[in-house]
């Protein structure tokens, strides 16, 4: 009997100690996970961030266009895992530089003021084409001597990046800026998703800008994406200009 009650009690003290090391690994994981998030989004325990997006030019008062809103909503979830702060800002308001705290910027840069000062001063090789008087053009990218003009429903292109100052204590900056609100929201789903790769890929204070293509958005909406390329060093690298070019 006795022999019998040791056993149980040895097997109990076991199963125990086995729950506790499984336990206590599986919180290690999940910690690790949250701090490369962490890292990755530049949103410590408590840190601030803000997100800055379009106003709704249909709408009297200001509110945001609905797949932006999404977009928003697909963020929100991440910035309340990492414990963060989000302020909505709309584009057109006064803010202060980058770097200080965390930004995602998403929108249409024809359209979107601090996008496009964005786009211009931190990825100089990229040129958005306003359109002509009919608009014809619109949104189409140059990168690296290649345009990418859409087929609005069919074929439409978005820009996803990350990007710093260069100053190793700066928040980064991350952008969205598609040529139709539906590829906003591609971008943003394409960054929640994959954030774990990107992260082990770019590293968490890395840069990147990837070019993405939302196929037949008008059936699927932002479901279907591919990766066009990775654009970073196009992206980053000013075009020389055509007069240069040509007399090299």
């Amino acid at each position: 009997m006795d022999d019998t009650l040791l056993l149980l009690t040895s097997a109990a003290v076991a199963l125990i100690v086995g729950l506790a090391a499984g336990w206590a690994v599986q919180s290690a994981t999940v910690r690790r996970k949250l701090t490369r998030e962490q890292g990755f989004f530049g949103l410590p325990e408590g840190s601030e961030c803000v997100l800055v997006t379009h106003r709704d030019s249909s709408s009297a008062h200001w509110s945001i266009p609905r797949h932006d809103a999404l977009a928003l909503l697909g963020l929100a979830a991440v910035i309340e895992n990492c414990g963060a702060h989000p302020e909505v800002a709309p584009h057109d308001t006064g803010l202060q530089g980058f770097g200080a705290r965390t930004e995602f910027c998403v929108g249409d840069p024809t359209a979107h003021r601090r996008l496009a000062a964005h786009l211009a001063n931190l990825l100089p090789g990229v040129a958005v084409h306003p359109g002509d008087e009919s608009g014809a053009g619109r949104g189409t990218f140059t990168i690296g001597g290649s345009a990418y003009r859409m087929e609005p429903g069919a074929v439409e292109y978005v820009l996803l990046a990350r990007l710093t100052a260069g100053e190793g204590g700066d928040r980064p900056v991350f952008l969205a800026a598609g040529q139709r609100p539906v590829t906003h929201r591609a971008a943003v789903r394409h960054l929640v998703r994959n954030r774990a790769r990107l992260a082990r890929k770019h590293g968490t204070d890395g840069q990147f800008c990837l070019l993405l293509k939302v196929v037949n958005s008008q059936a699927y909406g932002p479901d279907v994406v591919e990766l066009v390329a990775d654009v970073t060093k196009a992206a980053l690298t000013a075009a020389e200009p055509k007069g240069h070019r040509a007399a090299a």
